[in-house]
């Protein structure tokens, strides 16, 4: 974080001569269990990790916002008042604007949309949260960027409504169509504790984990084949969703409990039969996930873990070969469970291990991924970490 809070530091001093009002941070995720039943108003369990996004921040003296990034060659300025005309909201529309700007200039068109007051900002992001490795770098981007602007425009907007405007710039300015898990974990991240979130409420309630006093860790492997929220995939998952929900007569997939199965089975086709049969029982996972938590502690979810990947890889189909590896390395290493992480197609996968087995199961999974001709993944720890706030 060190590294990333320097960089975003500097790169804010290089663009503009201002001093810098603040520095801010927010975290990606890991989701411990609990895949695309977000936005069918369903239950999450993720939590933030270590890995973060800085936004350094300074106010300009017109009515312009600039925002430069570690990743991008050339920064993005616009006046406030043209953000209307670069998020086009209608349904398909593509933002005017390079992506990775995308994210920040959203949240400050999102806030805008709300009613917030705005005045010029330039923005210098540095992050080391992975990009396209399933671990929401862009919640973090998200997260960091609302929490400045709520400081700095007078907003005085709490966290849940932080990530309310976060999802609302992803969905709508970026056009990525994700539920609210990743802004709310980014936002409301505890040390030691995943978030159980009722997408529906959005009730949030902390869930202590504890791995340390278990003597466990969570291995992320990042397989680097990236995905990207906004491409068919995703779409296509969402909409088998909606017409799911749609023939079965409910609000949403959340309405739908696993002794409806049965009947689900009858009315839809079999494409759309398993993929709400994904969304349910990973909605029971995630139920179970908690109560095993709680009863029982982190050694006894290894079974839940590995039964939502095998949902994920044959009712959702989001899974690609490399991740598969990745769990059935894991696993066979001596993993407790393991399953992939956040929206698929690619990104991570994740293990619960024994601390001292961390060398070990890398080395397996590694062994798999050149076994199998694949580039070698990236693998580190993480632990439930602080969520998004000000860190200078």
């Amino acid at each position: 974080m060190s590294t990333a809070l320097e960089q975003a530091t500097r790169l804010l001093a290089e663009l503009t001569d201002a001093a810098a009002e603040g520095v801010w941070s927010a975290p990606g995720r890991v989701n411990l269990i609990g895949e695309h039943t977000d936005y069918n108003e369903g239950f999450v369990l993720p939590f933030a990790i270590p890995h973060r996004t800085v936004a350094a921040v300074a106010r300009r003296r017109d009515d312009r916002v600039r925002v430069a990034s570690t990743f991008a060659e050339e920064p993005v300025e616009v006046a406030l008042a043209e953000l209307d005309e670069l998020f086009p909201t209608a349904p398909g529309s593509a933002p005017r604007v390079a992506e990775w700007a995308a994210y920040p200039l959203g949240v400050a068109w999102a806030l805008r949309q709300a009613g917030i007051e705005s005045s010029g900002i330039d923005i210098a992001i540095a992050s080391d949260v992975p990009v396209g490795a399933g671990l929401s770098s862009s919640a973090a981007i998200e997260g960091a960027t609302a929490s400045a602007l709520n400081e700095l425009w007078g907003a005085g907007l709490d966290r849940t409504a932080l990530a309310r405007i976060g999802r609302r710039a992803e969905n709508e300015a970026v056009g990525a169509p994700t539920g609210i898990m990743d802004q709310m974990a980014a936002m409301l991240g505890e040390s030691d504790a995943a978030i159980f979130l009722d997408c529906r409420s959005l009730d949030a309630v902390t869930v202590p984990v504890g791995l340390a006093d278990a003597g466990l860790e969570i291995l992320v492997i990042d397989t680097r084949v990236s995905h990207a929220h906004s491409t068919g995939g995703f779409r296509e998952r969402r909409a088998s969703c909606e017409r799911g929900a749609a023939l079965l007569d409910v609000r949403s997939l959340r309405d739908v409990s696993t002794s409806d199965l049965a009947r689900a089975g009858r009315v839809l086709d079999d494409v759309t039969f398993r993929r709400v049969r994904h969304i349910v029982t990973e909605n029971q996972r995630v139920l179970d996930t908690v109560r095993t938590l709680r009863e029982h502690g982190p050694r006894a979810i290894g079974d839940l873990l590995i039964a939502s990947h095998a949902s994920m890889r044959d009712d959702f189909e989001i899974s690609v070969p490399e991740l598969d590896t990745a769990v059935e390395a894991a696993v066979e290493a001596g993993a407790i469970g393991a399953r992939m992480t956040g929206g698929g197609f690619g990104g991570a996968a994740i293990a619960l291990i024994e601390r001292d087995a961390e060398r070990a199961v890398t080395d397996a999974v590694r062994a798999a991924f050149a076994a199998s001709g694949f580039a070698e993944p990236t693998v580190f720890t993480v632990v439930p970490s602080a969520g998004a706030g000000r860190d200078t």
